[in-house]
């Protein structure tokens, strides 16, 4: 019977480069979760006038406190204002980073839709891929979609 045979960490190199992967993976997660939230506050803001701490807890399925730890560094990178107790307001560029993820949203969901997935499973795909989609496969998506 064969033992696997397990890569080593241990060499400088090896180490550096997955803690590179490492950070990289940790600073994606964060973009994702900062388009997320401004998408969620204009969306909010459009749909009941305004967004409040609850209504996003009650959106991503997560505490108050982990939703006002989030505003905090949304609020740092420049992307929202808040005030104890008020509601949620987008900046300039909260506004120009949710309008542009509204956008690669739709169009994943429309390029999903095309190929025939029922829009439920469209939706729910969108959601991960638009995070991860490259401009260019997003515009090549938007070429094929005016094509129809």
């Amino acid at each position: 019977m064969r033992r696997a045979v397990r890569k080593s960490t241990s060499s400088p190199g090896l180490a550096a480069q997955q803690a590179e992967n490492f950070r990289r993976s940790r600073r994606d997660r964060a973009t994702e979760v900062a388009q997320d939230y401004v998408e969620a506050i204009a969306d909010l803001a459009d749909s009941l006038g305004e967004a409040r701490v609850v209504d996003l807890a009650r959106r991503f399925g997560v505490t108050h406190v982990t939703v006002n730890r989030t505003l905090f560094r949304l609020q740092q990178a420049g992307y929202v204002t808040t005030r104890p107790y008020r509601a949620i307001f987008l900046t300039d560029a909260g506004r120009r980073l949710a309008a542009e993820c509204k956008r690669r949203h739709e169009t994943v969901v429309a390029f999903l839709r095309s190929l025939g997935i029922p829009e439920k499973i469209s939706e729910m795909d969108a959601e991960g891929i638009e995070h991860h989609v490259s401009p260019e496969t997003l515009t090549a998506f938007e070429r094929r979609l005016k094509r129809r």
